[in-house]
């Protein structure tokens, strides 16, 4: 099981290398969306991921915003993950927001750029109003892996990768398309008209 997670973490590492901080692929299959209108196909998933168990011992990195209102202050390495999300999922199973994972790094420019437009006025108050946002660390794609694949492919969707849980836990859409990965060609109407199509599913 080392081995074999080592072996990942080297070839998302060499992925990530060569490429920035993701794939470069975006979600309309050609450059990324720089003109402010929304792609014609968010990513979506199919798959349904239960929510992890909660962990009693501190072994993750994300920093959450379980509660409303809040975004997460970039990539924390020493919060627990699963236990991080496992607090979103139980507040949302009470309101029904959706759980939005943010899965990146803080040495990621891409994950940076982000971070800066989920901050924007276009953004922001979708992530309050409609979200609720759990930040999770992967270091250099050396944390969080096992976490990580219950919900997406980081091998193809580069970081920073989104999915939204349905208050259950189950997936509604992944980023497996690396639609983020080169948020440095984003706009902030882009990134909202994603959270606005993902919020109404």
């Amino acid at each position: 099981m080392r081995q074999r997670r080592a072996l990942l973490a080297s070839a998302v590492l060499a992925t990530v290398l060569t490429s920035g901080c993701g794939s470069g692929g975006s979600a309309t299959g050609g450059a990324a969306d720089t003109t402010g209108t929304p792609p014609t196909a968010a990513p979506t998933g199919t798959a349904t991921a239960a929510a992890p168990p909660a962990s009693s011992a501190s072994t993750g990195s994300v920093t959450t915003s379980a509660g409303a209102g809040k975004l997460p202050d970039g990539y924390n390495p020493n919060r627990d993950a699963a236990s991080d999300l496992q607090a979103a999922l139980a507040l949302s199973a009470g309101d029904q927001r959706p759980v939005l994972i943010d899965f990146g790094a803080n040495w990621c420019p891409d994950c940076k750029v982000l971070d800066k437009l989920f901050r924007s006025e276009q953004v922001a108050p979708l992530l309050r109003d409609d979200y609720r946002v759990v930040a999770v660390d992967v270091g250099r794609f050396d944390h969080n892996l096992d976490l990580a694949a219950q919900y997406v492919d980081l091998q193809r969707s580069g970081i920073p990768a989104l999915v939204v849980l349905s208050p259950d836990g189950a997936v509604r859409t992944a980023s497996n398309d690396g639609a983020f990965s080169n948020a440095r060609s984003m706009t902030a109407n882009t990134v909202a008209a994603y959270l606005k199509r993902w919020s109404q599913k």
